[in-house]
């Protein structure tokens, strides 16, 4: 976890980020299981596992043995936006590639998914845990 390079926090309120973040990666996880089984149902494929991770520059991915992963940092985003993620790396199980085979079938489930990509585009740098709690007005300090 990333929070002790805020020079203005304390050690106990690292260990509240710390806190924090472990149960919004607990809240991504159900969520994300829910909604691969939903969508699952409709893309098919077959995946081996989910996994939640805090990565840098990916929302999702899709390995070769069919491993999901997802940014827990989805969580933060408008519902519909995690849903697109879901259904972009479940397409991967089908079509390994960005092809247009692969775009059809994204758009066969998800008609708008161009929208929600770009929104992920244009608002994807304001989902962290502190932007999110200063949304909800929770100060990173105590």
């Amino acid at each position: 976890m990333q929070y002790t390079n805020i020079p203005t926090l304390t050690a106990a309120e690292i260990k509240r980020l710390e806190t924090l973040e472990r149960r919004y990666r607990k809240t991504a996880r159900t969520k994300f299981e829910q909604r691969v089984t939903y969508y699952h149902k409709i893309t098919g494929g077959r995946f081996t596992s989910i996994t939640i991770r805090d990565q840098k520059s990916r929302w999702g991915s899709c390995s070769s043995s069919g491993t999901l992963s997802f940014n827990y940092r989805l969580i933060f985003a408008p519902a519909i936006v995690l849903d697109y993620v879901v259904v972009h790396e479940l397409c991967h199980l089908t079509h390994m590639n960005h092809s247009k085979d692969f775009w059809n079938m994204v758009a066969a489930v998800m008609p708008d998914y161009q929208i929600h990509r770009q929104w992920l585009r244009d608002h994807g740098h304001e989902l962290s845990l502190e932007a999110h709690l200063a949304k909800v007005g929770i100060p990173l300090n105590l």
